[in-house]
């Protein structure tokens, strides 16, 4: 007798729970998140003055404090900056905002052991390291 009671007692509060914590208005429906990769736009939204470019479809940030104490090596030549662009945030593929129309392109030796998306960008006998913003 005690022992059915208890076991109503928990079924009562079991269903009530599960009642009370739904939420009946979305039954049915399928909510997707979609997360892309930041754009030129998100990236200049968080910092006017980012060093930015698009290779690929994938927005490229100089400065990024982990990379820059890379040692790195170039590698092959895989693009150039064909556009310089500093009035909107509308990027296509090897465009920039500070790099000079010309800027050669290198992927680097490491890439293996570094595990993360990094361009070298040679501009006026200097190399500038490239942090490539993906997301997951």
């Amino acid at each position: 007798m005690k022992v059915s009671r208890l076991f109503l007692g928990l079924v009562m509060f079991v269903s009530l729970t599960t009642v009370g914590c739904s939420n009946s208005s979305d039954k049915g429906k399928v909510v997707v998140h979609k997360t892309g990769n930041p754009t030129a736009e998100e990236v200049l939204k968080l910092d006017i003055e980012a060093d930015i470019f698009q290779f690929n479809g994938v927005i490229y940030q100089n400065g990024i404090n982990w990379v820059e104490k890379l040692t790195l090596t170039k590698g092959e030549q895989v693009g150039e900056i064909k556009t310089k662009n500093v009035t909107d945030t509308n990027f296509k593929d090897e465009m920039s905002n500070k790099l000079p129309v010309g800027a050669k392109i290198f992927s680097v030796k490491e890439k293996e052991e570094i595990g993360g998306p990094i361009l070298l960008v040679e501009s006026e006998d200097k190399l500038y390291k490239y942090y490539g913003l993906v997301e997951g």
